[in-house]
């Protein structure tokens, strides 16, 4: 037993020494409005991440239609509830999806966090603390719109990702989320992501209107991340329960994420290191709630 518990530490110890130095950059992926397929690109944009060399974590943090694991076709057993309540250790509710990719399902943990004992607070900043230097990049899937929860984490989070479709509706309800976190005044790095573009050019239409009011009217720019071309397979991917990046390598969708993917890695750190990565993001998000 003695032998098992030094094995254990010694484990720990040289994951601890494995990750000293390693910044882990923490995004948070958002939409003005649900069905623009917000989940569905955080998933194979994570896929495509690992893919490049980069090891990933996605956290399902849309309380009401959480489905990262429904996208890969699995019943994760735990979530963020078993951690709240102390029932479970952060690597006890991570697990790992296809291609490798560890992710942590969604449920009503998210919205209890509201309303956590200073016990429960201080064990949630403990277990997550745990992440800092494991994953190159953690991504925050929230949902759409501006909830409470929402809002935390866009502010506690380095960067934010908003995706958007070239409808109208779509386009106008990712402006307003824009502006209200702005009327709140918190100075956030925005990213645009226009998902199922007909073409580039729509797509890249899409995004200069929202850019060219959001510089005009809220004095901010709006870089866009890049395009998703609209394609026939991903809602195929979404019947067979699996990500299209895997069910359909070679599809338009897939070779738009890749893009993606690649653009972001151009610009490796992107503040990270001066936010100090989950430790800052556990900073800010404390911060809110009190």
């Amino acid at each position: 037993m003695n032998d098992q518990a030094e094995a254990l530490r010694h484990m720990v110890r040289s994951r601890e020494l494995q990750n000293q130095g390693r910044t882990t950059r923490v995004i948070t992926v958002t939409s003005g409005k649900g069905g623009v397929g917000k989940s569905n690109f955080s998933l194979n944009f994570s896929l495509a991440l690992q893919k490049l060399g980069l090891k990933v974590l996605v956290f399902d943090a849309d309380i009401g239609m959480a489905n990262i694991d429904v996208l890969m076709g699995i019943s994760a057993p735990y979530n963020l509830y078993h951690l709240l309540k102390q029932q479970k250790t952060i690597w006890d509710i991570i697990e790992e999806g296809p291609g490798g990719l560890h992710f942590i399902a969604g449920g009503s943990g998210f919205k209890d966090l509201l309303d956590l004992t200073p016990a429960e607070l201080d064990y949630f900043e403990e277990q997550i603390g745990k992440l800092h230097g494991e994953y190159d990049v953690i991504i925050f899937d929230t949902g759409a719109g501006l909830s409470r929860e929402t809002v935390k984490f866009i502010v506690a989070a380095q960067e934010t990702f908003v995706v958007t479709t070239p409808e109208p509706t779509s386009i106008t309800d990712a402006y307003a989320l824009i502006k209200m976190v702005k009327a709140m005044d918190h100075q956030i790095e925005f990213k645009l992501v226009v998902n199922r573009a007909m073409d580039h050019k729509e797509g890249k239409a899409a995004a200069d209107k929202i850019s060219m009011v959001a510089e005009r009217f809220l004095d901010i720019k709006l870089p866009m991340l890049g395009i998703v071309l609209d394609d026939p397979n991903v809602t195929k991917a979404v019947k067979k329960q699996v990500p299209f990046s895997i069910a359909y390598p070679g599809s338009d969708a897939t070779k738009s994420i890749l893009d993606i993917a690649n653009r972001f890695m151009a610009v490796p750190d992107a503040g990270g290191s001066a936010n100090n990565g989950v430790k800052g993001f556990l900073h800010k998000m404390f911060r809110l709630m009190k």
